[in-house]
C-alpha cells in the first residue's frame, strides 16, 4: 500500500510537470511571443499607484524591479519606437504585463523619469513602458529579486535602468522549465 501511493504521487508529480510544462511550449513557444489575442486583467500585475525601483539583483546586476522587489523583463518581439506590446494570451500568462491604473502615478527611484511611460494593451489595461518597450514580470519569479526569465529563449532579458537588456545569466533557456 506504502508503494501504491508513493507511485500515486510520483505520477501526480510528473502529471503536473507535463503540464505546466505544455503550457509553456504552447504559450511561448521558440519565440516568447504565444498568442496575439487579448489576454485577461488576472494575468496582469496590476497597481494603482507603480513604482519602479533600481536594485542589484545576484548574477544579473542593476534591473528595474515593480513595488514589490520583482523584477520587470523586456521582450525584443515587442517594440520601442513606436512602441508596441506583441504579448497576449498565453504568453501574458507566463509574463503578466506590468500594468497601472493611473499613467500619471508612476513613481521612480533610480530611473530616469523621462525614460518611463505606458502604453493602451488591446484589452483596454495601462502597461507600463521603459525607453518606450512594454515591461513585464515573470511568472516563475517567486520571490522579489529573483530573475529566472533572463534570457529565456533568447528574447526576455531583465531591464536596466535606461531600458536596455541585462547582461547576466540568472535565469534558464528554452521556456525556462
Amino acid at each position: 500500500m506504502l508503494a501504491t501511493r508513493r507511485n500515486t504521487r510520483i505520477t501526480g508529480y510528473v502529471a503536473v510537470g507535463a503540464a505546466v510544462f505544455a503550457l509553456a511550449l504552447g504559450g511561448c513557444g521558440s519565440s516568447g511571443g504565444g498568442s496575439k489575442s487579448s489576454d485577461t486583467k488576472s494575468g496582469s500585475a496590476t497597481t494603482s499607484s507603480a513604482t519602479l525601483t533600481a536594485a542589484k539583483v545576484d548574477k544579473v546586476g542593476t534591473v528595474v524591479t515593480d513595488s514589490k522587489g520583482y523584477v520587470l523583463y523586456r521582450f525584443d518581439e515587442d517594440s520601442a519606437k513606436p512602441t508596441k506590446v506583441t504579448c497576449y494570451g498565453n504568453c501574458a500568462k507566463l509574463w503578466p504585463a506590468a500594468t497601472t491604473t493611473d499613467a500619471k502615478n508612476v513613481t521612480v527611484k533610480g530611473i530616469d523619469t523621462k525614460l518611463v511611460s505606458t502604453v493602451k494593451r488591446s484589452d483596454g489595461t495601462t502597461q507600463i513602458t521603459l525607453a518606450g518597450r512594454p515591461l513585464y514580470r515573470y511568472a516563475r519569479d517567486d520571490e522579489p529579486k529573483e530573475a529566472y526569465g533572463q534570457g529565456v529563449d533568447g528574447t526576455w532579458f531583465a531591464a536596466t535602468p535606461t531600458g536596455a537588456r541585462a547582461q547576466g545569466s540568472a535565469g534558464s533557456s528554452g521556456n525556462g522549465y
